[in-house]
């Protein structure tokens, strides 16, 4: 089954409600009004009410059953709970005056609505810069427990074949820690998407080839992956063939259970990780889809500000199919 059927059959009626922060563009509306026709995700858009309308009238679209929601019309005891719940989720760090200021701002507002279990997930971008999109997620949401950075991972398809890349989009350098938590995360990722995950960790060394800082490290990541998750198909130090290639894993890594048939791939730097997906993407004909931001508490997903509606469709049943994986 084609990835987005299966996702769709995933998360169709299971009521996952997500907020989209730019409710006044034309992509995020016609992807709101089809998401609820077939019964994929219960939207909620955030912005400018008349706004809103005005688009959706010149468009021709039906918002019946689609929640608008204006921050400067939010009730105003409700909008004092939302900045007390700020407050006290910064922990000192933010006081009520720069909370309030930063509630104008729709994707605080939305990553609140998140945060107070008003929405499963959060949708924005298409009108942003990645960091106004990521920025409040950190701050509010952070990171699930055992994880203190997140990552980006790519799946990459090509036929009956699926696979998934990671860290190919946030995390430039990596310590051993990071790159175990990388590997978890992955995982995690690969099961959203049905792929029963076996974890390579890559490097430029299988079982001992070479010797260098940059093998100990992978090494070491291994060692604290398995510690985090033993249960977890996971193995390294690696080389990709060896991870890929029954034939090449039977003489290189002949042990292994997961050499040869490894579907996970953790890179050990962003570097390696952007053109590995790169090189499979343009030489190997596979579709990357992503980038998916893994480690969070809640989904939150960031779009390209290229996105078309078809993007927005697709971006949100991901972020559903891991709001219900999260359950």
């Amino acid at each position: 089954m084609e990835l987005f059927e299966q996702l769709a059959d995933k998360v169709r009626d299971q009521h996952q409600t997500l907020v989209f922060p730019e409710g006044e563009d034309v992509r995020i509306q016609g992807a709101a009004v089809r998401l609820l026709a077939d019964h994929l995700v219960q939207p909620i858009l955030l912005g400018n009410r008349k706004e809103i309308e005005t688009v959706a009238q010149a468009e021709k679209f039906d918002l019946t059953g689609i929640e608008i929601i204006d921050p400067a019309e939010y009730p105003e005891a409700e909008h004092e709970a939302m900045v007390n719940a700020l407050v006290e989720r910064r922990n000192g760090k933010t006081d009520a005056a720069t909370a309030t200021k930063w509630l104008k701002d729709v994707n605080y507002f939305g990553t609140m609505l998140v945060y107070l279990h008003k929405a499963d997930g959060m949708v924005s971008g298409a009108a942003h810069p990645t960091g106004d999109t990521v920025r409040p997620a950190l701050q509010i949401i952070k990171t699930m427990p055992g994880s203190k950075r997140i990552s980006g991972s790519f799946v990459m398809q090509k036929g009956d074949e699926r696979y998934i890349f990671a860290d190919a989009a946030i995390n430039i350098d990596l310590d051993a820690q990071t790159m175990a938590e990388i590997a978890i995360q992955s995982a995690r990722t690969a099961q959203v998407f049905g792929i029963d995950p076996k974890v390579a960790m890559l490097s430029f060394s299988t079982k001992g080839s070479a010797a260098a800082p940059q093998v100990n490290k992978v090494v070491e990541a291994t060692e604290i992956a398995h510690s985090m998750d033993p249960d977890l198909a996971l193995d390294g130090e690696l080389q990709f063939d060896a991870a890929f290639v029954e034939s090449v894993a039977a003489s290189k890594a002949p042990d292994s259970k997961v050499a040869g048939h490894a579907n996970v791939f953790v890179f050990p730097d962003l570097q390696s990780g952007n053109i590995g997906y790169k090189i499979a993407q343009r030489l190997g004909g596979f579709e990357a889809v992503g980038p998916i931001l893994q480690g969070l508490a809640a989904p939150v997903s960031d779009l390209s500000r290229g996105a078309n509606e078809e993007d927005v469709y697709k971006t949100a049943i991901i972020t559903a199919a891991q709001a219900v994986e999260n359950r």
